[in-house]
């Protein structure tokens, strides 16, 4: 049983800037009429119930009780104090001619004070910063704005999704390991504790979905994941699955379903904006290396097919260029092996805007997110892993990255939750 999504759902981001104000400013233009809502799944894909024959097929809205766009409520935390109006200006990823006619609306929401430390985003310094004692009350605090928000907006649920820079890379701690554990490091200010880390906490303490937009080590960690067990509260992440890792999770697959061999798989990115100059930064870029490398290994299965992907040789490079702005451009150069070894190339140029490509899948997270908790989903949400370049999985469980096989699991938990049976070819009439 699936409770109404009854009132406003208010959507929270630690972070502010250019994903963030996208998707705000595209939900505003939607709802107006002014844009269609290209690229989310939650607003014009369809779902196949039943046997193919049947020829059901309605959009996936109309199967299920998610939240109307029209409840819909903004807030979140920034290091800087513009208002949306500024922040998305400044990150110019929408032109003047669509943001004026919002610009009243965007205006009327200014970011709260953030957890923020520059020891974990190096590269960023802003004067909207929470000041506390210890990692402990900065957590209350936001556990604070988290309630007082959802006042201030009226809203009866909320979803926290984390759209902020890219944090140091860092592996599991021993405070990482127990919520006991944790708790006693955020009063000690463990190291090992980062500030998107605090915002993972509060939200499941506050009984709020959380979801990680970026490849930090957030709520992937065994304190947090039982924490989120416990208090009922679904988790998804990590890292929003956009241009050149999304090229990744559609090819790859194309190339093993073929069983055409891979010598070597070159990507490089040129980009301007704010997440471009936080990746300039090797420790930074070092997370996001991780994400974006995994992919091909998770898909091609080397051990299974050594003659044909053992000696793949991946490499990934991010370029911090200020002319492209969020205009990003990725390259790859794909070296494969066809019938009796020949060797071929594949070039793949693509331009896009990582916000535009972004935006979307944080409206289908927060929806999914908040479907989530009313069906008392509670813990990772490994159907969400349709919308992240790292899933986050539990224990035990092997990360899928081939994005055909995302999509399945995402629909077939759809068709599960509006009380279907799931699709597979076995079925078929």
């Amino acid at each position: 049983m699936i409770d109404p999504a009854t009132g406003k759902l208010l959507v929270l981001t630690p972070g502010m800037g250019a994903v963030a104000t996208t998707f705000i400013a595209g939900v505003e233009a939607v709802r107006r009429g002014h844009a269609r809502p290209i690229g989310s799944l939650t607003q014009l894909q369809g779902i196949r119930l039943g046997p193919r024959s049947d020829n059901r097929s309605p959009l996936i809205r109309d199967v299920l009780p998610l939240s109307d766009l029209q409840d819909l409520v903004f807030d979140g935390w920034d290091i800087y104090p513009d208002d949306a109006l500024q922040a998305a200006t400044r990150a110019a990823v929408l032109s003047r001619e669509d943001l004026q006619p919002l610009s009243e609306f965007l205006e009327g929401i200014h970011p709260m004070s953030a957890a923020f430390d520059k020891r974990y985003v190096k590269r960023l310094n802003g004067s909207n910063v929470k000041i506390a004692a210890n990692k402990r009350e900065l957590a209350e605090a936001l556990r604070d704005d988290i309630r007082n928000s959802k006042e201030r907006h009226k809203a009866s649920r909320a979803v926290v999704i984390w759209c902020g820079s890219t944090e140091i890379y860092l592996e599991p701690a021993a405070c990482h390991q127990t919520i006991s554990a944790f708790e006693k490091g955020l009063l000690e200010n463990d190291e090992a504790i980062a500030p998107s880390q605090l915002y993972a906490y509060a939200a499941i303490m506050e009984d709020i979905p959380y979801a990680n937009g970026a490849p930090n080590l957030s709520a992937d960690i065994p304190a947090l994941e039982e924490l989120s067990s416990k208090r009922n509260v679904p988790l998804a992440g990590k890292d929003f699955k956009t241009g050149q890792t999304l090229m990744k999770t559609v090819l790859a697959p194309g190339f093993k379903a073929r069983m055409l061999g891979i010598d070597g798989w070159f990507s490089t990115n040129i980009l301007g904006n704010r997440d471009g100059e936080v990746l300039d930064e090797p420790d930074s870029f070092r997370a996001k290396e991780v994400t974006k490398s995994n992919v091909l290994h998770s898909i091609l299965q080397p051990d299974l097919y050594p003659d044909l992907y053992a000696q793949l040789y991946h490499k990934v490079r991010i370029n911090y260029y200020p002319p492209r702005g969020d205009a990003k451009e990725s390259w790859d150069n794909i070296d494969i092996r066809g019938w009796l070894d020949y060797p071929m190339q594949i070039k793949v140029d693509l331009l896009c805007r990582d916000s535009i490509l972004a935006a979307p899948i944080v409206l289908d997270l927060a929806l999914f997110l908040d479907l989530a908790a009313r069906a008392q989903l509670s813990g990772i949400q490994e159907w969400l892993s349709f919308y992240f370049k790292s899933p986050h999985v539990a224990a035990g469980h092997v990360a899928e990255h081939d994005l055909f096989i995302q999509h399945i699991r995402l629909k077939n938990t759809l068709r599960m939750l509006a009380g279907e049976e799931p699709v597979t070819h076995l079925a078929e009439s």
